[in-house]
């Protein structure tokens, strides 16, 4: 991300109109390797590759902000590798890890990791040290910190039934279980700014809290997402593209001031419901529109979304969710050149 990108982006979420709407999207593995033209594993095991795949990218898009910006990670795996996770690597497949607590008493065993040493995350850090020079000798900065949720590594030790079985069933181990790996992950985000201090945004990304309801939240996810976002930085995102009805009310309490959802609740509505303090990244459907769409669709499809705001204060047009696979670089033109026309 630039400097002017970062100040779009600050400017954004401060309440600033700006026209034409700006346009971010989050990118990671699911997308980058296949549009630049490499393996998935040879994107996470060659430093070289994956700075050529981000740089490429936003010198073929230097109109949209990318999120978070050089994401240095390795899928699913990134954190629940450090708690003993066993990673799965396939050669040109989706990462995943392995859940290793089959018994809430299993729990009792968890103890929290060292962000400096333990499972991947001393990869991941280094990548960016090694490469931070280059990065910035490009125009751009790394400006996020970035994790998974404490409730989305959860269900990646146990397994999703199991975890929100637990909850009802066991909740003091799952409270015990949440506030290790909180804990980990503050000391995770601590430590990526603490070596780059260029960074001053956090992003945290957990589907899982789509998967709740209002009750089981406030007790399971609120206080560690608080904890979580508790710093002194002005770019506080969350992602979650399942369910957000519940969660929503809690946005603002948790700290959250930047927000990407799924597809199924309009822009529109979002606004309304978080009263417009929270900019939106949204929310196009990223596969059906943005992948499998025509461009005609697109086109359809973005203007009715601009169309449908009343208020185009804290906005940031892209789709719901992550970029997914298969999203080619005419059909993010499209996406671009509806913007300008119609915003």
């Amino acid at each position: 991300m630039t400097d002017k990108q970062w100040i779009t982006l600050l400017d954004v979420i401060n309440g600033k109109e700006l026209s034409p709407l700006p346009v971010g999207f989050i990118i990671d593995s699911p997308w980058l390797p296949k549009w630049y033209g490499v393996k998935i594993l040879d994107y996470f095991s060659n430093d070289e590759l994956w700075l050529k795949a981000n740089l490429h990218a936003m010198n073929t898009f230097p109109e949209i902000i990318f999120l978070p910006g050089f994401w240095s990670e390795y899928g699913m795996c990134s954190e629940p590798s450090a708690f003993g996770a066993i990673s799965s690597f396939p050669e040109n497949e989706f990462p995943h890890a392995k859940k290793f607590i089959y018994s809430v008493d299993e729990i009792d065993r968890i103890t929290k990791p060292n962000p400096r040493t333990d499972g991947l995350a001393p990869f991941l850090t280094n990548r960016l040290l090694l490469n931070r020079a280059k990065i910035e000798e490009a125009g751009h900065k790394i400006y996020f910190s970035v994790s998974r949720g404490p409730l989305n590594v959860a269900t990646h030790l146990m397994g999703v039934t199991e975890f929100l079985t637990a909850m009802m069933m066991e909740p003091e181990r799952v409270h015990r279980l949440l506030k290790i790996i909180t804990e980990y992950l503050v000391e995770w985000h601590d430590l990526q700014k603490q070596l780059i201090p260029t960074i001053d945004g956090i992003l945290v990304l957990d589907d899982i809290i789509g998967f709740m309801g209002g009750e089981e939240f406030a007790e399971f996810g609120l206080p560690y997402f608080k904890t979580l976002f508790d710093r002194n930085i002005p770019v506080k995102f969350l992602h979650n593209d399942a369910d957000c009805r519940a969660s929503l009310p809690y946005l603002p309490e948790i700290g959250v001031n930047l927000f990407n959802m799924g597809f199924d609740i309009p822009l529109e509505e979002l606004k309304s419901l978080t009263d417009n303090k929270i900019t939106m990244l949204g929310n196009i459907p990223p596969r059906d529109v943005l992948a499998n769409g025509t461009e005609e669709q697109i086109r359809t499809e973005t203007r009715d979304i601009i169309g449908s705001l009343g208020n185009k204060k804290r906005i940031i047009l892209s789709c719901g969710g992550g970029m997914p696979p298969d999203v080619t670089t005419k059909n993010i033109q499209v996406f671009c050149e509806t913007i300008r026309k119609h915003s």
